[in-house]
């Protein structure tokens, strides 16, 4: 806010007297650092995504043909590209498909990049996996205030084996995660930027025990969370329960920081002030979520395009192909609510905390390693010493979300709920160890945030500091060990039989 614009303002608007002595707080919390922190920071950034390009392109086109639920969405991306809609080969119509389309048109993107081959299907999954490791090593030097903290969850999530094998298979869950991921970044910064504005107010002399605030400004950032978690939804329906952890953190955010800068009436203030902009939020998303649909639209062959008219109904425009998605939509819920088809490789929730029940993506054991019995696998398994520190993880971030009241725990602890807790809601339902894949970005900052309980903070003795420092520094020689272990799991990799036995820890439930 400008001088000029105080000067419009009602009187007790302007004084520095009235001020609450806040300013300095806000201002510590939203530092960004000195120059040369920041400097490292993007170098941390950059080297810790080169890592991950380097591990999730090395050999992207092994194995050969299609693996596992690529057989479908390789295969639907190539079609969206001929026809705009999922196509019916056999009978020359638009095909009935579980999914929305976005997810698909990623895929289609490599293709029409690189060609309808391995590298082609699967190089869009390999760059929303890097992509993921940036924003995750962000993320985490935002909310810990640390670069050494952010590149350790850059780094734990590209050695993570779930995160790996989807980020070099053509399959959807990938860019789910990492359009969730962006929006939840984008929520963080948002907040920011909202202190900020605040900040300045106060530093030009609003008053918010008076009842004043900042003068209006667009929240950008919050409309790109938007369109992002839009598109998240347009990858696969399990986006919304992320969009409603975001709506109920908004508020919570814009709440504390009412109490924050004492204002007179917090919760008043954040009801009148941030419902049209939560509004603005959910209509965002709602409207990018539709503008996914654009190639079914503009098609007269995809399923259910034309329901009206096959009902004898009038079909009027707009509004009678919005009618059409929504008993497509009605229609594919059905479907998801009967999906109780029995599988090998299906998992419940709590078998993906524990690592319990992976995915076998591919297997052959006709391959030669120069002994009697050779085999080759990619499995879909997360490293296991990562995941199995996961529950721990989360129960010390609860206890510090409780007893310091921390909002980024509490943020944190949301994400991860969001990412698994509502699977537990379908019981009968065929579920995989992939569905976990939205989590695992918050299950990594809690093995963080707790990384930090055990280094301590910058008050603590160096010697407390170094001893923290020298165990977590351990942990992540551990967790890189066992990556590199299962790495030929991960990856396809020609093995005796013996060395591949070797690495199923968990017996037949990993076999």
């Amino acid at each position: 806010m400008n001088a000029a614009a105080l000067d419009t303002q009602p009187s007790g608007l302007r004084g520095s007297k009235a001020t609450p002595p806040v300013t300095e707080e806000l201002r510590r919390r939203l530092s960004g650092g000195p120059p040369g922190d920041r400097l490292r920071g993007w170098i941390t950034v950059a080297v810790v995504t080169g890592f991950a390009a380097v591990l999730r392109l090395t050999g992207l086109t092994h194995p050969k043909g299609l693996v596992f639920d690529e057989v479908y969405y390789a295969q639907d991306a190539r079609q969206l590209l001929q026809h705009g809609v999922e196509w019916n080969i056999d009978d020359a119509t638009g095909s009935y498909v579980a999914h929305p389309p976005l997810g698909k048109w990623c895929i289609a993107l490599g293709e029409w990049l690189f060609g309808y081959n391995e590298f082609g299907w699967r190089i869009s999954a390999a760059v929303a996996g890097i992509v993921s490791v940036a924003l995750l090593t962000m993320l985490a030097r935002r909310l810990t205030g640390s670069t050494m903290l952010g590149g350790a969850a850059g780094l734990l999530m590209a050695m993570d084996g779930l995160h790996l094998v989807l980020s070099r298979t053509a399959l959807l869950d990938i860019f789910l995660m990492v359009f969730l991921l962006g929006a939840f970044y984008c929520l963080v910064l948002d907040r920011d930027a909202r202190r900020r504005r605040w900040l300045t107010a106060m530093d030009a002399g609003v008053d918010p025990r008076a009842g004043f605030r900042p003068a209006f400004a667009v929240p950008w950032w919050r409309i790109a969370a938007g369109v992002l978690a839009g598109m998240a939804m347009g990858v696969k329906w399990s986006a919304l329960w992320f969009i409603l952890l975001f709506i109920v953190l908004l508020y919570a955010w814009e709440y504390r920081l009412r109490r924050e800068v004492r204002a007179a009436s917090p919760a008043r203030d954040t009801l009148l002030d941030e419902t049209g902009w939560v509004f603005a939020f959910g209509i965002t998303s709602i409207l990018t979520y539709v503008a996914t649909w654009t190639g079914w639209f503009a098609s007269d062959a995809g399923s259910y395009r034309h329901w009206r008219a096959e009902q004898g109904m009038s079909e009027p425009p707009v509004l009678g192909a919005l009618h059409n998605l929504w008993e497509y939509h009605v229609s594919v819920l059905e479907f998801h609510e009967g999906l109780n088809t029995e599988h090998t490789y299906q998992s419940w929730p709590w078998q993906w905390m524990l690592d319990a029940r992976p995915v076998v993506f591919y297997w052959s054991s006709d391959v030669d390693c120069g002994a009697e019995r050779c085999a080759s696998e990619v499995l879909l398994l997360g490293t296991p010493l990562l995941w199995w520190v996961f529950i721990p993880a989360l129960v010390a971030l609860l206890w510090w979300a409780a007893s310091r009241r921390d909002w980024r725990a509490w943020a944190v602890l949301g994400g991860a709920a969001a990412g698994i807790a509502p699977w537990l809601l379908y019981p009968d339902r065929t579920m995989f160890f992939f569905y976990a894949i939205p989590a695992q970005p918050f299950l990594v900052l809690a093995v963080v945030f707790a990384m930090g309980m055990v280094i301590g903070p910058a008050t603590a003795s160096p010697e407390r500091r170094l001893t923290g420092a020298l165990i977590a520094g351990g942990f992540m020689v551990l967790i890189a060990l066992c990556f590199a272990y299962f790495w030929p799991l991960y990856t396809g990799q020609v093995m005796t039989y013996e060395d591949w036995h070797a690495r199923m820890w968990l017996g037949n439930n990993w076999i």
